[in-house]
């Protein structure tokens, strides 16, 4: 499982891992973890970086349809069809 770090502004950094990648409407979604070996706090991060950026920059989706339809497509991709999302 891939571990990226995220530095949030004015913070101390984060450890994530990544469960899932999958792209929509020109926007990437990621569904990371806090643990790699439990059942861990799940987030979906979409990157709203610029093309000509040297660094991703991640935002919380917090939109709950949004959320919703990621869910159900990050689900897929898992083969998991009872994932829930706490919104």
């Amino acid at each position: 499982m891939e571990k990226i770090l995220f530095t949030p502004d004015g913070e101390e950094p984060v450890e994530f891992y990544v469960l899932e990648q999958t792209v929509i409407g020109g926007h990437t979604y990621i569904l990371v973890t806090d643990s790699e070996d439990d059942d861990g706090e799940a987030w979906i991060l979409r990157d709203d970086s610029d093309e000509n950026d040297t660094e991703s920059l991640y935002s919380m989706v917090e939109d709950e349809k949004e959320l919703e339809a990621l869910g159900e497509i990050f689900g897929k991709l898992l083969g998991e069809d009872d994932i829930q999302l706490d919104l």
